[in-house]
């Protein structure tokens, strides 16, 4: 498979899932393409969501195999990592059984171990569904720094032999040579405006296209690794909302409303507003995190979270967002242990205000 100058292919990886999806789409045949990550597959910056590099790729499949029949399945978080992806993967992707999936979260991870064990989560989680889907790995990148964390997550990739396709080595290296203006593809120097989304598109769909070229060559089925790559706490990561779980209350409320679909974010948890409002989690786990509305609309209730009754080392859980884009779902590890013990977890409000603009939202609790 032969790169172009600046290609975003910066790891081939194993084309035997890829090769196998591809030649049942020629016979025909019903088929899922899903993509998992943060704003950029969600579609921020986007006119509309059909401008998006996510479906701009699924129309390839459609185009490019016009006798089988596809659907698509978006499961783009904006601000979201890859802890919280391991928690919500199968709800939110692998429940439709895809056959193809797109994993993104190089610009939201930090670049550290912890979040290649979690990013590791997701991976082992995805490859291993249903149907064994072809999986791709997108490296995303800040398009003024060139900062991401794909060293951290394409040593994973290589690991399980997953492509990745980059775009530090593609768009972002054009913009350095000067031969790509970045204000016509970013207006923040992270998400993609339309030509942006296209042009991202084109990147994945270039690996696409050369695999396709290829489909006669045949490739080895991969080998799954028997050992982990990290010490991989968060492939069968739990998220705990009112569904599956029965906190003591004192003070905090359960939010009775509806979640109406994926992206309506704040539902299915539980609502404290007062100074001394608690609750308390009684959790099997070595490693917790906490996940909450952060508000632009301020102010807002701070809480704590202590663990085990160790006020001395309480964690501030601040509902207050200092940034301007807009409320983030915000998540706070709290507890990062090598062995898995039952744990008290008492969330408190410790700060409330008469102006108060909104309560305390409490989404949920992942762990491992």
């Amino acid at each position: 498979m032969s790169h172009k100058e600046n290609s975003g292919i910066v790891y081939q990886g194993n084309l035997y899932r890829l090769k196998k999806l591809m030649k049942l789409a020629k016979q025909g045949g019903e088929f899922t393409i899903g993509f998992i990550g943060g704003s950029i597959t969600q579609g921020s910056l986007a006119t509309a969501p059909t401008k998006c590099y996510a479906y701009l790729v699924y129309e390839w499949w459609t185009k490019t195999f016009p006798q089988s029949k596809f659907h698509y399945v978006n499961g783009g978080i904006g601000a979201t990592n890859s802890l919280y992806g391991a928690a919500r993967a199968w709800r939110d992707v692998l429940v439709y059984r895809p056959d193809f999936v797109v994993v993104d979260f190089s610009v939201n991870d930090e670049f550290t171990s912890f979040f290649q064990e979690t990013y590791e989560g997701v991976i082992r989680k995805v490859y291993a569904a249903e149907k064994s889907p072809a999986v791709l790995v997108l490296n995303n990148v800040f398009y003024d720094t060139g900062v991401n964390a794909q060293d951290y997550h394409n040593e994973i990739a290589k690991y399980y032999q997953i492509p990745c396709v980059s775009m530090k080595e593609s768009l972002y290296a054009q913009i350095i040579q000067g031969t790509l203006e970045r204000s016509l593809m970013t207006q923040d120097n992270l998400h993609p405006n339309d030509k942006g989304h296209a042009l991202l598109a084109e990147e994945l769909t270039a690996l696409l296209e050369a695999v396709y070229q290829d489909l006669d060559i045949e490739d080895i089925k991969a080998l799954y690794p028997k050992q982990p790559f990290t010490a991989n706490r968060y492939e069968n990561a739990k998220l705990y909302q009112i569904q599956n779980s029965v906190p003591i209350l004192d003070g905090f409320h359960v939010d009775t409303r509806e979640k109406t679909g994926m992206l309506d974010l704040y539902k299915n948890g539980w609502i404290g507003g007062k100074r001394g409002d608690s609750i308390t989690f009684k959790i099997n786990a070595s490693v917790i995190s906490i996940q909450y509305l952060k508000s632009i609309t301020k102010p807002r209730p701070v809480a704590e979270a202590i663990i085990d009754g160790d006020k001395e080392h309480a964690v501030k859980l601040d509902a207050n967002f200092e940034e301007t884009w807009g409320d983030c779902l915000y998540l706070q590890n709290v507890w990062n242990k090598d062995k898995k013990e039952m744990h008290e977890v008492e969330i408190k409000i410790i700060e409330s205000h008469e102006d108060d603009k909104g309560f305390f939202y409490l989404v949920s609790l992942i762990t491992d």
